[in-house]
This record gives C-alpha cells, sequence and structure tokens, in this order.
C-alpha cells in the first residue's frame, strides 16, 4: 500500500527556518529518522519509506507554496495513490504554537499551498496535519510573521513536536485518520 506525505513549504535558503517551512522540516525529520535521503526529482525532493509492507512517498514540493498542488496532482497520478493516503503537513496561523490538528478534510483556510491543492484535486476531502505557528504578529505583518524565522523559544521545542508529527505520520498509514485523530487532537504541547 502507498501513500503520498507532502510537508508544504518554499525552496531556497532564504525560507529554510521559516515558519511557513514547517511541511519541510517535519518530513525532513521523518526521513532521518528513517534513514531516508531526499532526492531532487520532477517537481520536488522525494524520498521512500518502507513501514511493515508501506510505502510512504515524501515529498516536499519544490514548486513554491501558492503551486503546491502541481506536484501534489504529478505525484499523486505518477504512483497511483488514492486521494484517501494523501497526508499534507501545513503551518496554520490559527493554532497557536505547539498545538497540532489532524483532520481528514477542510477548507483551505487562506492557505495559498491548500488552496493550489483543492483547486488541483478538485475536492478538500483529504488528510492534512495543521501545526501551529501563533497569530503573534502586528496588524498588516502576517506575511512578515509566516515569512519570519522561529524565536529561540520556539526553536528549542520543535525537535520533540517534529517528533511527534512523524508519529502522527505512523499512526495514520497503521491505523487510520479517524483513530488517529482521537488519539493526537486534543495534545498540546506546553511552551
Amino acid at each position: 500500500m502507498k501513500y503520498l506525505i507532502v510537508g508544504l513549504g518554499n525552496i531556497g535558503p532564504e525560507y529554510q527556518n521559516t515558519r511557513h517551512n514547517i511541511g519541510f522540516r517535519v518530513l525532513d525529520a521523518f526521513a532521518k529518522a528513517s534513514n531516508a535521503v531526499f532526492e531532487d526529482m520532477r517537481y520536488g525532493a522525494v524520498a521512500t519509506v518502507k513501514l511493515k509492507g508501506r510505502t510512504l512517498i515524501l515529498l516536499k514540493p519544490n514548486t513554491y507554496m501558492n503551486l503546491s498542488g502541481k506536484a501534489v496532482s504529478y505525484w499523486m497520478q505518477k504512483e497511483k495513490i488514492d486521494l484517501s493516503n494523501l497526508f499534507v503537513v501545513v503551518d496554520d496561523l490559527a493554532l497557536p504554537f505547539g498545538t497540532i490538528r489532524l483532520r481528514s478534510k477542510g477548507s483551505d483556510g487562506g492557505h495559498n499551498g491548500l488552496k493550489s491543492i483543492n483547486q488541483l484535486l478538485g475536492t478538500q476531502a483529504y488528510t492534512r496535519l495543521r501545526f501551529g505557528i501563533g497569530d503573534n504578529f502586528p496588524k498588516g505583518r502576517q506575511v512578515d510573521y509566516v515569512l519570519g524565522e522561529w524565536s529561540d523559544g520556539e526553536e528549542e521545542r520543535l525537535p520533540a513536536m517534529l517528533k511527534h508529527c512523524g508519529e502522527v505520520i505512523e499512526n495514520f498509514v497503521f491505523i487510520g485518520v479517524d483513530k488517529t485523530m482521537s488519539l493526537f487532537n486534543n495534545l498540546r504541547f506546553e511552551i
């Protein structure tokens, strides 16, 4: 059974440690823990992880956030992955830092990466892990905040949170989205 695990972000060193790139960070940590290595391929960096008879294709799109759907659509078709086996990791301003929420479907919530995926797939019915980045910015400074780097305090907390997100991915693969939601959606990392 195949799964496409997508981490959203922007390519380039100027975006590497930004809040908007948490999807890339989650996949990097998951790949490292699984001894998988990313290779540059069509529309993104791709790594493959085998877990107890399941194949996880990890994708970090290189299309920039606003065109993420192009990479997701291509890899779903190329690998013949069912919509129910798509898992997208995305940053979320509406959730406080330290909070994650798994959803089996939903709107884009103003997120351009999800908007692109929704448009190209023609549906909102796919699993997404929303990683709370908080909304601690002055009015009109949203873009600066999202494209800003993590604070030192946040950066200290990230390794445990990234490991936790890896556990969410594994549970999704083995027990499905509904059971995984009930296990993880009420947990919060104290900051």
